[in-house]
């Protein structure tokens, strides 16, 4: 797919800010501090580690871009630990949501926060300290170049921190696989718009919007990848993390995510976490 024709479709596809989903099981329907307080407290007990590859930096007056904002709570943890903190984002929901949430914190960074791509971030070259992007780069179509982009406006010694899809996971050597095989058995394998598009049935079980319509693109990529694509960068590591329950044909859990978070999670888990210094 061309880059213009994909960076439409993402822009409009990701408005729906990441996180809605959250949100709604949560009963928020507006984002008042009281429920984006809401939405982070669960965001966080949902996703306990994310806080070791933020809490573990001294990010007080450093610069630090996030790439890809969804629905803030990242963007506002950075922010509050002192940095100079930048967004850019493919959407303008998630950039008003950001800068919402700048103001609350009473920062005027407000300009700081853009509408743009990852695979042309509007910066100079070695800008920034930090960049975070979560969940973000194997959407754009060019994971090489996002990755390439972020070497580029990182310091030297900077250092950046990565999360892509696992392409080893256990959900994706494993249970999809399985549940693929079960389903074209029974002559049930339809992607959401009725058509047996494996691509785009497998990219649902990582990201839909409401109406259940996949992201437009997603890449997974191994251990082994990650070390070719950052290997312009001094230091690189790779941390398994996030996994889904053990559930039965039926619908009956297993095994719960939460028991899985410290073993199968760091073996086979979703997400491959990159910690990469330039």
């Amino acid at each position: 797919m061309p880059t213009v024709t994909l960076n439409r479709e993402n822009a409009e596809f990701w408005n729906e800010l990441c996180g809605t989903g959250l949100a709604r099981s949560l009963g928020i329907t507006e984002p008042s501090p009281k429920s984006l307080r809401r939405f982070d407290e669960a965001y966080l007990r949902f996703y306990p580690y994310l806080g070791q590859y933020v809490f573990v930096q001294d990010l007080q007056g450093q610069r630090v871009l996030e790439i890809g904002m969804g629905y803030g709570t990242l963007g506002q943890l950075l922010a509050s630990q002192g940095c100079r903190y930048y967004g850019l984002d493919i959407a303008m929901n998630p950039v008003a949501m950001m800068r919402y949430r700048l103001s609350l914190l009473r920062l005027e960074d407000g300009d700081q926060v853009q509408v743009g791509s990852a695979l042309d971030i509007p910066y100079q070259g070695a800008t920034f300290d930090y960049v975070y992007s979560i969940g973000c780069l194997h959407h754009t179509g060019d994971l090489g170049r996002g990755i390439a982009e972020v070497h580029r406006v990182l310091k030297d010694r900077g250092k950046a921190i990565i999360m892509l899809y696992n392409g080893h996971s256990f959900r994706r050597l494993v249970y999809l696989p399985l549940l693929r095989l079960r389903n074209l058995i029974r002559g049930r394998f339809r992607s959401h718009d009725g058509t047996a598009d494996r691509s785009r049935w497998m990219r649902a079980f990582y990201d839909k919007n409401a109406k259940g319509e996949a992201a437009p693109h997603t890449d997974y990529v191994s251990r082994a990848e990650v070390r070719r694509l950052f290997q312009a960068y001094r230091t690189v590591r790779v941390e398994s993390q996030n996994c889904d329950p053990l559930v039965l044909p039926g619908g009956l859990v297993v095994v719960s995510r939460e028991k899985l978070l410290n073993n199968l999670a760091r073996v086979a888990g979703l997400d491959l976490y990159i910690t990469a210094v330039k």
